[in-house]
């Protein structure tokens, strides 16, 4: 596993903590998401994927998270509406490709 695979693989007790954040604008910064965030609680940790326009912030409590996502889902950053949900854990998503046989 990589890095990443690791990062946004948590177990089902650490997931009320851990919220997904889409609709995110490519210049906005791992620093710019925590500050939204840190209005409404500790974050532990907010991560942008580069060039996805998506990201994920995990607070320090169920609590904080279930209060940062009601107040940050539907606020405006970097000129884009946000849409926060729970995070889900990542689904074995196989090898790629268009699911067709290749001869």
């Amino acid at each position: 596993m990589t890095g990443l695979d690791n990062d946004f693989t948590r177990s089902d007790q650490t997931m009320g903590k851990r919220l997904y954040v889409g609709n995110l604008n490519y210049r906005t910064t791992d620093d710019a998401l925590r500050d939204v965030f840190a209005e409404h609680g500790t974050v532990v940790e907010a991560t942008v994927i580069e060039g996805k326009g998506f990201g994920f912030v995990e607070m320090d409590s169920d609590e904080a998270a279930a209060k940062a996502r009601e107040a940050v889902n539907g606020l405006e950053l970097d000129e884009r509406e946000l849409r926060v949900e729970e995070a889900r854990p990542r689904s074995d998503r196989g090898g790629g490709g268009s699911g067709r046989d290749r001869w």
